[in-house]
């Protein structure tokens, strides 16, 4: 390294990954601001990834190598978070590509806009990807740009890619890190992030190629199964309802199917009570644990979660109650 403090700091974890680290690291290496440090963390590679590594340290002195030997991307990415030299911390994966002006245009977003905590990215996958499951979740993703859009979209998926942040070192040390456990690291904390009452926002361009590669850990490991991400959101969804919901603990679930009961049981662990269901089908008999969605009650009379996760279904119900004079995160937020 020289003399001279880092602007950023890149924390690069890699396991297994010498099929992309080499054009994860040059991304870095020619990024358009060129005081950073590269921090990458092995951790526990067993194929050439730690040579790729060595090799792009020795030809340029801004990249330091650590080795981080207990498993899992939580632990490399913090044991290389207590070394990062600069209050602002980049994250990177070892299978994506940052454009080169990404560094430079996050950083001056921070420095003019103080009262964001967090500046992220729209994001790009590979051309050749034919997963229309993860296109589409990249184009709900890109939409999301404001602290208002992020925050109340929280608990339907992460709105933050997370290889695209970069965030101001403080955050880390009231939030804490990542942890390591049996739940996804990275939408933990996020969830904690925005509990803690800080903004995450994101420049309305496209800084990063994110690639969607066999090997990463959303398709391989069980920690960020639906169900996980499930379990993790009605924690904090819990928590956000004890603030927001004027009707705590009652809350009434849109959906009525197998899969929503099961969501909507999840909360009910954390003691919230579910007064009713919502449901497309009007029943022979009113009770009341049931509505019609066409029978709903005016404004301000019941909180509304939705757990309907059908694809197209959440916008047609989030249309149809603003149109009914709901507002989102008042009177209901959709969960799925």
């Amino acid at each position: 390294m020289n003399d001279a403090e880092p602007e950023i700091s890149v924390i690069l974890p890699y396991y297994n990954a010498e099929n992309t680290l080499h054009s994860a690291i040059e991304s870095i290496l020619r990024q358009k601001l060129k005081n950073f440090e590269l921090i990458l963390i092995n951790n526990c590679s067993t194929d050439n990834s730690f040579q790729i590594a060595k090799k792009h340290s020795l030809k340029d002195q801004r990249i330091r190598l650590l080795q981080e030997n207990s498993p899992g991307v939580a632990n490399a990415f913090n044991k290389g978070l207590k070394l990062a030299k600069s209050n602002f911390i980049a994250r990177m994966d070892a299978d994506d590509i940052s454009h080169p002006e990404r560094l430079e245009k996050q950083l001056h977003f921070l420095k003019e806009n103080k009262q964001i905590a967090i500046v992220a990215s729209k994001v790009e996958i590979n051309p050749n990807n034919k997963n229309r499951g993860f296109q589409h979740f990249v184009n709900w993703s890109n939409q999301l740009i404001t602290p208002q859009q992020i925050s109340l979209n929280r608990f339907i998926e992460q709105p933050v890619i997370n290889p695209s942040i970069l965030c101001r070192k403080e955050v880390f040390k009231e939030v804490d890190s990542y942890k390591h456990g049996n739940f996804p690291e990275d939408y933990d904390w996020f969830l904690r992030v925005l509990e803690a009452g800080y903004q995450i926002a994101k420049i309305p361009e496209t800084l990063l190629q994110w690639n969607d590669s066999n090997s990463r850990l959303s398709r391989t490991d069980k920690r960020y199964s639906v169900g996980a991400f499930y379990k993790t959101k009605a924690f904090y969804l819990a928590n956000w309802l004890k603030q927001n919901n004027p009707f705590h603990p009652k809350v009434a679930i849109w959906g009525m199917g197998k899969r929503s009961k099961q969501r909507a049981a999840l909360l009910e662990k954390h003691q919230i009570q579910i007064s009713a269901y919502i449901d497309l089908v009007e029943a022979p008999e009113i009770t009341e644990d049931y509505y019609y969605y066409q029978n709903l009650p005016k404004p301000g009379e019941l909180f509304i979660i939705s757990y309907v996760g059908n694809r197209g279904a959440r916008e047609k119900i989030r249309n149809f109650l603003v149109q009914r004079g709901y507002v989102e995160g008042i009177n209901f937020i959709m969960a799925a």
